[in-house]
């Protein structure tokens, strides 16, 4: 084999001039030592996966690469595709001093693979045209004495030799080899995480895969695309590149090559950034978007190299920076603003000067007109309104468009200084401004918000120019008449109707309507006295009012108003109905009402004239804070002295009283139809609903003389209402009776009379139902006592002879035909109806003395105590065969009896168990109480 073959790269040619200078001199050999200390601990301790993918772009060439990272066997192995290894990249990797690649190459000063003594001492570079190892131990082999006086420290890419390794994975073309000296989890997990911003940066590169996982970069419109394990993410790109000017780069045969690339996240913000030239630098940035330039740096590549070429990447980066603004969408472009803050670098501090410098003068920024504008020349609406930057677009120049007022551009802008035009501002820049009165009424619209949340723009925009009906535009709202209806009068500043907004009102303004025009003095006035002399002013003010009214409604006093009545006489509106009203159908025929003339009512809408007080129907009266009843009803004092307290409310139909009395019906179903009225029917406790339950007509009496059908309880104490084709719910609002009620005396009274009649039937259940409603009434009202009254026969009877029970024990000594038919609040019902009570006339005693027991001695009884959870008396009683009591001069047999305090009792159920109810407290029992003791068994008293 020659020596070419074994040693293709010549590497001992390269081993023999390092040693002979480190025999020459031991000073050499400690610089290279103390060099590649410096680079493995300083510049290079964590810059690995950077350099290996720099040597993998720079080897891609025009074809963009790809380069694997694995660990085998305990090597981390990087492998690319491209240029393989030559004799310059060897001598090259054994020089810390010297590169072989171009001045247009990544890797420029050639001491970038000094970043693998982080993880290894002994590296191999193997290509498909050779390869070649450094190696620590045998550098120190070669040199024991100089390793020594270094505690063993040796250089190790000083040294090289070949490597007749040849198995490349499939398809690359070179692969480092890096026994590892710690476990590679790690080392694999940083590389994952810097893949995507290699790729990035390094054009050269298409894909980068790492222990099996794989980044792929594509890119399309000035987007790179980068594919990954999780996901995709896009970056917005603008570059820009050139020769370095001469002045810079003398000394050189041909001039290199500077590039700037702007990336830009579109999926999520950037945040911790720093410069990349081209790979990642420890310059930080403070910036929106990633800088990728070719910039000199210094050989750690971790700082930029200040100088003139520097300056002038720098300066270029900066003028292009505005491409990358403008690509974006108008309202999302402010993003890429720096905003002010404490630089993080110089490098930053300069970019965000020039970076600012660059964006105010170029024409980037979105106009309301949709045109393009620098920065510089811009200027921006201090709040955000729509409407207002659309009508100002021609008016400012400069103004930038809407989306631009909102708060999330205010700091970008202001890092541009776009002035921000206030309120005060624009109310200037409209002075003297021409314009169709209907786009002053838009200005005005669109400034009313800001008015009505801020007083110092609210001050300013007293300014605001108006322009008036007679064609002058004055400066300022302030002694303008604002008004729909208002027409040019000479000497008055009337705004131009088109252009009225309630905004000029609130500015000084004064709102003349047409209902100012009706409340005022003259109309007024003229209304007061329009029946004074009709014939000559008459016609022209009706229209007047009526014009008026159509806009501005109507108004109490109107009724007032003077019109033509069809008879050709003129009355109050008040006074007239309309024609074709309804309500003519059911007034009397010398109902105090003129019908109103045809023609007029003709001429204008029914609305218009009711609204003046012309009748078109019942007449509904409120007041919902009443004095006293001087509201024009009909019997109103009546039904407001029925309230022990005034009432707060008055809601009442007008004119019922006018009524035919053959026409009720009819009425009724007109107040059912509207709703209004027919809210003031059914309005609780009102007034309506209690004048026509009494005052009513249906066949000839009040509604509240009948009942309807459905009430079958109220048979016999009230007759059926008539048919009248009038709905159930209707007649009840109105008063027909649907159950048992009393409202106040004249009910009372009326109960009474029906109660007294012979000629009613009714059913012993209702009288004791009516006896109890009066005696709830009773205290409150003041009626003459009656003549007849319903006795426990069913009969109506003469008063004269009638007791009121409120004894039960009583009853067994009285005839039935001389007891009120009542049951409990017997004074009551004997003060109501001048009746005496039963015991005050009544007295009575035992005729035979009977055997005296205790209660706990009767079985039967204790046994119904018992069962009913009942405490058995403690006391004794009077039991008796037959229970016979004197008194009202005979002698009559009774179940029970009290003397005092002595209670006598007939030996049966019936007997006992009155005195046992009696005696516990227990009336209401009594019943049940005679079942027990007759059978006191569980069976009687669950069955």
């Amino acid at each position: 084999m020659s020596p070419e073959q074994g040693d293709p790269f010549g590497t001992a040619a390269l081993r023999e001039s390092v040693l002979a200078a480190w025999r020459g001199s031991p000073t050499r050999f400690r610089e290279d030592a103390n060099a590649e200390e410096d680079l493995r601990l300083g510049g290079y301790r964590d810059r690995l996966l950077v350099e290996l993918a720099q040597n993998a772009s720079d080897a891609a060439g025009a074809t963009p690469g790809v380069l694997r990272l694995s660990v085998v066997d305990g090597e981390l192995r990087a492998a690319n595709t491209g240029a393989p290894l030559d004799a310059a990249g060897v001598a090259a990797l054994a020089s810390l001093r010297a590169s072989s690649k171009s001045t247009g190459a990544v890797g420029r000063f050639g001491v970038g693979f000094a970043a693998v003594l982080a993880v290894t001492d002994a590296p191999r570079v193997v290509s498909r045209d050779g390869g070649v190892a450094f190696s620590a131990d045998r550098t120190r082999e070669l040199v024991p004495d100089l390793a020594s006086a270094r505690g063993g420290d040796v250089p190790v890419l000083r040294l090289v030799w070949p490597t007749d390794e040849t198995d490349l994975p499939g398809g690359f073309d070179t692969e480092v080899r890096l026994p590892l000296r710690a476990d590679p989890a790690g080392l694999l997990a940083e590389f994952a995480a810097q893949a995507p911003d290699l790729l990035l940066a390094l054009p050269g590169l298409r894909r980068v895969e790492v222990d099996g996982r794989a980044w792929e970069r594509t890119e399309s419109a000035g987007v790179v695309e980068l594919t990954g394990p999780d996901g995709v993410r896009r970056w917005l790109v603008r570059r820009d590149g050139g020769e370095l000017p001469a002045e810079l780069v003398t000394g050189v045969e041909s001039r290199p090559r500077w590039s700037v690339c702007w990336a830009w996240p579109v999926d999520e913000p950037l945040t911790g950034d720093v410069l990349h030239a081209p790979t990642p630098t420890d310059e930080k940035l403070s910036l929106p978007a990633r800088l990728i330039a070719t910039l000199p740096v210094e050989p750690s590549r971790r700082r930029v190299l200040a100088g003139p070429a520097a300056t002038f990447v720098l300066d270029r980066a900066a003028a292009a920076y505005p491409a990358l603004v403008s690509s974006l969408p108008a309202v999302e472009r402010t993003s890429l603003v720096p905003l002010p803050g404490f630089p993080l670098s110089e490098v930053d501090d300069r970019l965000r000067t020039g970076l600012l410098a660059a964006l105010r003068s170029a024409p980037w920024l979105p106009l309301a007109d949709g045109e393009w504008t620098a920065p510089a020349a811009a200027r921006v609406l201090d709040v955000a309104s729509f409407e207002l930057v659309e009508l100002l677009e021609d008016v400012v120049p400069g103004l930038l468009d809407h989306e631009l007022t909102l708060p999330q551009h205010a700091k970008a802008l202001a890092a541009l200084d776009v002035p921000r035009m206030s309120v005060a501002e624009v109310v200037e820049a409209l002075a003297g401004v021409g314009g169709d009165p209907a786009w002053w009424r838009q200005v005005y619209r669109a400034l009313s918000p800001i008015a009505d949340v801020d007083a110092a723009a609210r001050e300013a925009m007293g300014a605001l120019p108006v322009p008036l009906a007679d064609g002058r535009l004055v400066g300022s709202p302030r002694g303008v008449l604002v008004g729909d209806e208002l027409m040019p009068v000479p000497g008055l500043r009337i705004a131009h109707p088109d252009a009225a907004h309630p905004l000029l009102l609130r500015l000084g303004a004064t709102e003349a309507t047409s209902a100012e025009l009706l409340d005022s003095d003259a109309v007024r006035e003229a209304v007061r006295h329009s029946l004074d002399d009709p014939g000559m002013d008459g016609p022209e003010l009706v229209d007047t009012v009526l014009r008026l009214v159509e806009r501005a409604g109507g108004r109490p006093w109107l009724a007032e108003l003077a019109l033509p009545a069809a008879d050709g006489e003129w009355r109050r509106a008040d006074e007239l109905v309309l024609p074709d009203s309804a309500l003519l159908e059911v007034l009397e025929a010398d109902a105090p009402f003129g019908v109103l003339d045809a023609a007029t009512a003709g001429a204008w809408p029914r609305e218009v004239l009711t609204a003046v007080g012309v009748v078109d129907g019942f007449t509904v009266v409120e007041d919902d804070s009443p004095t006293e009843p001087d509201h024009d009803l009909a019997d109103e004092g009546y039904w407001w002295d029925g309230f022990d307290v005034p009432p707060t409310r008055v809601v009442g139909v007008r004119d019922l009283d006018l009524v035919a009395r053959d026409r009720w019906p009819r009425a009724l179903a007109m107040m059912a139809a509207d709703p209004v009225v027919w809210r003031a029917v059914t309005e609780p406790d009102g007034y309506t609903s209690w004048w026509l339950a009494r005052y009513a007509s249906l066949d000839g009496a009040p509604p509240a003389a009948w009942r309807l059908p459905s009430a079958e309880a109220l048979e016999g104490l009230y007759d059926v209402v008539p048919e009248v084709d009038v709905p159930p719910h209707v007649l009840a609002a109105v008063g027909v009776r649907a159950d048992l009620g009393v409202a106040d005396e004249d009910d009372v009274k009326d109960l009474l009379a029906r109660l007294g009649d012979p000629a009613r039937t009714l059913s012993d259940a209702l009288v004791l139902r009516v006896h109890a409603l009066l005696a709830e009434v009773a205290d409150s009202v003041g009626v003459e006592p009656p003549d007849r009254v319903r006795v426990l026969t069913g009969a109506a009877v003469p008063a004269d002879d009638v007791l009121v029970p409120d004894l039960p024990w009583l009853l067994g000594v009285l005839p039935p035909d001389q007891v009120l038919a009542s049951r409990g609040a017997a004074p009551v019902l004997a003060e109501l109806l001048a009746l005496p009570l039963a015991s005050e006339e009544v007295t009575g005693s035992v005729v035979d003395e009977g055997d005296e027991a205790v209660w706990s001695d009767l079985g039967a009884v204790r046994l119904a105590c018992e069962l009913l959870g009942v405490d058995l008396p403690t006391g004794t009683l009077v039991v008796h065969d037959e229970l016979v009591v004197s008194a009202e001069g005979a002698e009559h047999p009774v179940s029970w009896w009290v003397d005092g305090e002595v209670v006598h009792a007939a030996d049966t159920p019936e007997g006992l168990a009155r005195a046992l109810a009696w005696t516990t407290g227990r009336w209401e029992d009594r019943h049940t109480f005679a079942a027990l003791i007759h059978d006191p068994t569980p069976a009687v008293l669950l069955g």
